[in-house]
C-alpha cells in the first residue's frame, strides 16, 4: 500500500506525456499508430538517398538569356589572358569540369574577339567578367555557381540534352590549336591592306597609286575565327 502511494506521487511530480517511451529507465507501452512512410521506409533506401526535385532543377528554373546560336549548345564565354590570375583560373576550372561531361561546347574568349566582350555585356546588361555559362539559351552563371552545381550533382542534370562531342577529350584542332582564331590572311594580322587606286585623269597601269585601308576580314586583333572549330 504504501508503495502504490510513492508511485502515485512520482507520477505526479512529472510530467506525463502518453507519447515518452522511456522516462528514466521506465517505459511505458502504448498504441501509437505508425506512420505508413516510416513503415514503408524500412524497406527502402535511407532518407538521405530520396532526391528532391527542389534539390535537382531544370533549364526552366534558369533566366532565359540566349547568345547567339545558343539555342541548342553551350556557350561558354571565357578569357586567355593572364593578367588577372582569379578569373584566368576561374576560366580553367570551368572549363575543365564542362570537358569531363564530354559535350560539344562553344568557347568565346572576350580577350580574342572584341565582339565575343561587347555580346556578353550586352546579354547581361553590364560590364561583366568571364567565365560565363548559358545551356540551351539558359543563363547558369559564373565559377561559384557552376562548381556548386556540380558539387551537389546538379549539373550532369542540366547538361544532360546536351550535344555530345563523341567521347573525345581534349581534342585539339589541328589548325589553331584550340586557341578558335587565326591570323588573318589578307593582312597577316597587320589590320591593313594596300590597294591600288586608279588616277581619274591617268589610266595607265603606272601611273596608278597605292594606298593603305583597313582590313574588313579580321577583328582588331588581326584575327579570324577558325573555319575548322568555330
Amino acid at each position: 500500500m504504501k508503495a502504490m502511494q510513492q508511485g502515485r506521487r512520482f507520477l505526479k511530480k512529472i510530467k506525463f506525456n502518453p507519447t515518452n517511451t522511456k522516462i528514466k529507465g521506465l517505459v511505458f507501452h502504448h498504441n501509437v499508430p505508425e506512420s505508413p512512410y516510416v513503415k514503408d521506409r524500412k524497406h527502402k533506401e535511407p532518407e538521405t538517398d530520396i532526391l528532391d526535385p527542389e534539390e535537382h532543377p531544370s533549364l526552366l528554373d534558369f533566366q532565359e538569356k540566349c547568345p547567339p546560336g545558343g539555342e541548342n549548345s553551350v556557350i561558354f564565354y571565357t578569357t586567355s589572358l593572364r593578367g588577372v590570375r582569379k578569373t584566368f583560373e576561374d576560366c580553367s576550372n570551368v572549363r575543365f569540369l564542362l570537358n569531363s561531361f564530354k559535350i560539344k561546347i562553344q568557347e568565346r574568349d572576350v580577350s580574342m574577339d572584341m565582339g565575343y566582350k561587347e555580346e556578353l555585356w550586352e546579354i547581361l546588361g553590364g560590364r561583366v567578367i568571364p567565365p560565363k555559362v548559358f545551356v540551351k539559351g539558359r543563363y547558369i552563371g559564373g565559377a561559384n555557381e557552376i562548381i556548386g552545381l556540380h558539387e551537389r550533382g546538379e549539373l550532369k542534370k542540366l547538361l544532360e540534352e546536351v550535344p555530345s562531342n563523341g567521347g573525345i577529350v581534349n581534342n585539339v584542332c589541328n589548325s589553331c590549336a584550340n586557341l578558335r582564331f587565326l591570323i588573318c590572311t589578307s593582312c597577316n594580322g597587320s589590320r591593313k591592306v594596300y590597294e591600288e587606286k586608279e588616277d581619274d585623269h591617268h589610266h595607265h597601269k603606272e601611273d596608278n597609286e597605292f594606298c593603305i585601308k583597313k582590313c574588313n576580314d579580321c577583328n582588331e586583333n588581326g584575327l579570324v575565327k577558325c573555319p575548322f572549330c568555330c
